[in-house]
């Protein structure tokens, strides 16, 4: 995914996977697939970790490169002039993609490190019920907008591009179901205010092991994600959606 976060450019793989780890996060699912420990003990150098185990060292790194390729837009990109029918294929396929293939997977792993550590760190508590009832929110609202709003939004602008006489019969209230997602994103804004709050900004602790390190950072990308799908439909798409609705009425 596209992202915020300042992440130190690692040249060098041939060096202590914990380190590896702690300068990009995630490298630490790479780890994981080739059962390799970055968390405590996890020390030894990278190639000799690798001929200890009998693994292909540069299968390993070139792996480890995909892990950590990142997908940058312009600040010179304009979304609002992009066309209606791309701006949702986008939120679809980079935003709600996203959050289908990764918040199952960081919300397991949330849950798992709570089961051993929350009498280390009570905020975990806390931190997974949010998690819960953030991940149970997101996937409805994401849903709401596949299988209604979206197909409904690019209904009508098929009709507005093609400047169909009868366009106006395929409109109907968008306002109305819009309310209701726009009360979805206020909650979703409300538990976002809250993950900052509890993660102190996506701060961890300065004793914490790499597996919370790498949990908060993974916590910060989600954030950054649903804040960014959050500006683009309310600030972008919905208002272009009423607009073309609007223009549809008046013929």
């Amino acid at each position: 995914m596209y992202s915020y976060l300042e992440i130190k450019m690692i040249t060098d793989y041939n060096r202590p996977v914990s380190e590896i780890v702690k300068l990009d996060y995630r490298t630490a699912d790479v780890f994981k697939k080739w059962q390799l420990n970055f968390c405590c003990g996890g020390e030894t150098a990278l190639m000799p970790l690798c001929e200890s185990k009998d693994m292909d060292f540069d299968l390993v790194v070139k792996e480890l490169e995909e892990a950590t390729r990142d997908f940058r837009v312009s600040n010179q990109v304009h979304f609002n002039e992009w066309k209606t029918d791309f701006l949702i294929d986008f939120i679809i396929h980079v935003h709600h993609d996203y959050i289908h293939q990764v918040l199952p997977a960081l919300k397991s792993s949330l849950d798992a490190f709570a089961l051993t550590h929350t009498h280390k760190f009570p905020e975990l508590v806390s931190l997974t019920e949010l998690i819960e009832k953030l991940s149970g929110m997101v996937m409805t609202h994401n849903r709401h907008e596949d299988e209604i709003i979206f197909p409904y939004i690019k209904q009508m602008y098929s009709a507005y591009k093609r400047n169909e006489v009868y366009g106006n019969l395929f409109v109907r209230t968008l306002r109305k179901p819009l309310h209701f997602v726009e009360k979805e994103q206020l909650e979703i804004d409300e538990l976002l205010n809250g993950l900052k709050r509890i993660t102190k900004d996506f701060t961890p602790p300065l004793t914490v092991c790499s597996s919370y390190q790498v949990l908060i950072s993974k916590l910060e990308e989600l954030y950054e994600n649903l804040i960014q799908q959050q500006f683009l439909e309310r600030n972008v798409l919905f208002p272009k959606a009423i607009a073309i609705e609007q223009n549809l009425l008046q013929r």
